[in-house]
């Protein structure tokens, strides 16, 4: 399925504030991005690097008072995420090495205090892909979903306690109990098509069978057309802003809308628009071409 989704973000700034943003996300597996457009107000001086996780990050600097961030992108998405019951377990010697420090506990994730609940989770389960499973389903039947219940600094382990948190909570709690059974899980945010209430979401990836399979604990079931805008460890490695200084975000809009009314309008529009077709760019024309 084609998506339309984007964001607006507005801030205000006490002093000249610099910023890392991480909102483009980029073509790989799953998604393909059509069109993506980004805005800046003020305009300001960008660059642009790829991080240590593969992820697209700009740098700007904010001029004090009101500054704004609008970015959309038209993206095919996968209809379906690969599920795959019984895939085995990859033991740790087999790991690529990139992957190995996806088993190490990290700042929200404290998987090496979570060993106790991960094995009762999954007791009789076979390893690998069913832990996985059994791990997201357990957080999904035994965590509450609920707005306002947790914070910045909410980890793994609060979440556990309380039984209360939001996407980014289950997010960390899933990768915490997969990496205290050696299995290798990382962060993963973006939006998913029809989430209710709409906002920027999180879902966690596990290594199982030399490759990564995608688990979302706030779903009843498996569902794809997700955008993928970047990985990490945790929360602290996907942010979609980091500010270094006094800023204040007053307003956050967020939309995932299918792109076929677009396609149908636009198809609309070009059949009552009379065309000449000796016209240099009448035949063949797309303007969304990259």
């Amino acid at each position: 399925m084609q998506l339309n989704a984007g964001c607006e973000l507005s801030f205000q700034a006490q002093t000249p504030t610099p910023l890392i943003l991480m909102l483009r996300p980029r073509s790989g597996a799953g998604q393909w991005i059509i069109r993506e457009e980004y805005q800046i107000t003020p305009a300001v001086n960008v660059t642009e690097f790829t991080d240590m996780y593969g992820n697209l990050c700009q740098r700007v600097v904010a001029p004090e008072g009101p500054f704004s961030i609008h970015f959309s992108a038209t993206v095919q998405t996968a209809d379906l995420i690969d599920v795959a019951p019984g895939a085995p377990y990859t033991p740790v010697e087999d790991l690529p090495d990139d992957v190995l420090h996806y088993t190490l506990p990290s700042r929200y994730c404290q998987s090496d205090q979570l060993g106790n609940l991960a094995s009762s989770i999954t007791n009789g389960t076979e390893s690998g892909y069913d832990q996985a499973e059994a791990i997201r389903k357990w957080i999904h039947e035994n965590i509450t979903y609920q707005y306002g219940t947790s914070n910045a600094s909410t980890s793994a382990i609060d979440t556990a306690n309380n039984r209360i948190g939001v996407c980014r909570d289950f997010t960390h709690l899933g990768i915490s109990l997969c990496r205290a059974l050696n299995i290798p899980a990382r962060m993963v945010v973006g939006y998913l098509y029809q989430l209710d209430p709409m906002d920027l979401h999180a879902w966690f990836e596990a290594y199982i069978d030399g490759r990564w399979f995608t688990f979302d604990a706030t779903q009843e079931k498996p569902r794809g057309n997700r955008i993928t805008v970047a990985y990490g460890r945790d929360a602290a490695d996907v942010a979609f802003t980091t500010q270094f200084g006094p800023m204040q975000l007053n307003d956050m809009k967020v939309w995932v809308d299918t792109a076929q009314n677009d396609a149908e309008e636009s198809e609309r529009k070009m059949e009552q628009t009379p065309t000449l077709s000796n016209s240099a760019g009448s035949m063949n024309q797309n303007s969304n071409q990259q």
